[in-house]
């Protein structure tokens, strides 16, 4: 039984190779390396949420500052709805092309068939890197943050700073990005599947800790600011959330899926939200209400006052712990596109996989690209500010407006149909919030001018 169930298996790896021949045109070693299609509709959901549910989510209750109760929540609600149809349009669109031959693979290779070249090269593919190796950075300096906090609560007086945090958490991240495949990533995902669940139940008992203890702030939950700053922290708050609910790697994630893909990506999608639901409304309503307007950046700031823990010690690490080892699968999730462009230019897809012709250039180009990060997000301790321009030129753009835009110009509905207007309102409204928000990520960088610099132990 053994040997057939092998000889079998063996068989249909082979046959979904065939087929992935088949789909892509022009096989490049980036396609045939990095986005291999050989994982299931569960592996799906797990980089699905690995990409999404991460701990940005942390930051949800800073964002409510700006909004209060009622807006907060129904910006939460609907940035759930709108992605979570959003994602599912994409997936349509991938099967429909799938299903007429041409599998794309890339999310600048269905800007490029849809729109035209010329928008995948200029615009859709520089928009992705920008967002996903600024995610990458984001990711290493939230570590090293993370790191930090851990080790001034252990030891008050120590002499540490976050850049050489910054460069331990990179080293972690330099040995991870060696993983050849997306595919190779599943079983690291379904580990950070587990652990966004566990720092998030993690704060929000924390959070509810404090709030029914005499030790936290008195709740406030009026707008602070005069009125210019709260129309522009209303901006910033979407983008936050915008950013929190954020892809831009749906196409890739979809590649990796075995053929036939019809169907898989849902189920992936309905594993992702479903654990995104729990996370993000338990997070941002629990550390809202325990903090208030007081509430930090990051949810866990909170949990410490003037290097008094509120909480037990012991919860505190755990979180961080916890944090910590799901931001270094977020951070090579993201890291995907990049290896996957560098594996395009210096492979030779001729070559086997782990040859030295491919295995060189490959541990190099990779190497070399996590130590820029780690460099950038070390030299760059405010990078929060530039993450939330990134958000609103390239998370909304990707996530809210190109997938209408696709599936109206791939399926054409009618213009008498509810479909093609309800796409076109989401395009148009979310079109105009990423401008405005890019107009106050760009504001809130020129007003904290004056306090950064460079290596700052923050």
């Amino acid at each position: 039984m053994l040997p057939t169930s092998i000889a079998a298996h063996e068989s249909s790896e082979k046959s979904n190779d065939s087929q992935q021949l088949h789909y892509q045109k022009d096989v490049d070693a980036g396609a045939l390396f990095v986005l291999k299609s050989k994982g299931s509709w569960i592996h799906c959901g797990y980089h699905l949420t690995t990409s999404i549910v991460a701990p940005a989510l942390l930051s949800l209750p800073y964002a409510f500052t700006f909004l209060g109760w009622t807006a907060g929540i129904f910006c939460l609600v609907i940035g759930a709805l709108v992605t979570f149809y959003s994602y599912n349009l994409i997936s349509l669109v991938l099967e429909h092309h799938a299903q007429m031959g041409n599998r794309q693979l890339r999310f600048r290779d269905m800007a490029r068939d849809i729109l035209g070249p010329r928008w995948g090269r200029y615009f859709v593919g520089p928009i992705q890197f920008a967002v996903c190796y600024g995610a990458v950075v984001g990711s290493t300096l939230l570590g090293g943050q993370c790191m930090k906090a851990i080790y001034l609560l252990s030891t008050p007086n120590g002499t540490m700073v976050l850049y050489e945090f910054v460069i331990i958490f990179g080293c972690l991240m330099l040995i991870l990005a060696q993983i050849p495949s997306f595919h190779s990533l599943r079983h690291i995902n379904l580990v950070s599947l587990v652990l966004c669940i566990a720092y998030s139940t993690c704060a929000t008992a924390g959070s509810i800790y404090i709030g029914r203890s005499s030790k936290g702030p008195e709740k406030d939950y009026s707008l602070k600011g005069n009125t210019e700053n709260r129309i522009f922290g209303i901006f910033n708050a979407v983008a936050i959330i915008a950013t929190t609910y954020g892809n831009g790697i749906i196409p890739e994630i979809q590649a990796t899926l075995a053929p036939p893909v019809k169907g898989k990506m849902f189920k992936g999608l309905v594993v992702c939200y479903a654990v995104l639901t729990v996370t993000f409304f338990s997070v941002a309503i629990s550390g809202y209400w325990a903090f208030g307007n007081a509430s930090e950046g990051l949810i866990l700031s909170n949990f410490v006052d003037n290097g008094n823990p509120l909480v037990p010690k012991w919860l505190i690490y755990m979180t961080n712990i916890f944090t910590i080892a799901q931001l270094s699968a977020v951070g090579v999730v993201y890291l995907q596109p990049t290896n996957e462009v560098m594996e395009q230019t210096f492979g030779d897809p001729k070559s086997p996989e782990f040859s030295n012709r491919n295995v060189i250039p490959r541990v190099i180009s990779r190497s070399i690209a996590v130590s820029i990060a780690t460099t950038i997000a070390a030299m760059l301790p405010f990078f929060g500010d530039i993450n939330s321009l990134i958000g609103a030129f390239g998370f909304l753009p990707l996530d809210f407006v190109l997938p209408v835009v696709f599936f109206n110009l791939t399926f054409k509905p009618s213009k008498r149909s509810p479909i093609f207007w309800l796409n076109v309102t989401i395009a148009v409204a979310f079109s105009a919030l990423g401008a405005i928000a890019l107009v106050a990520a760009i504001r809130q960088i020129v007003l904290d001018a004056k306090h950064y610099r460079l290596f700052a132990n923050v």
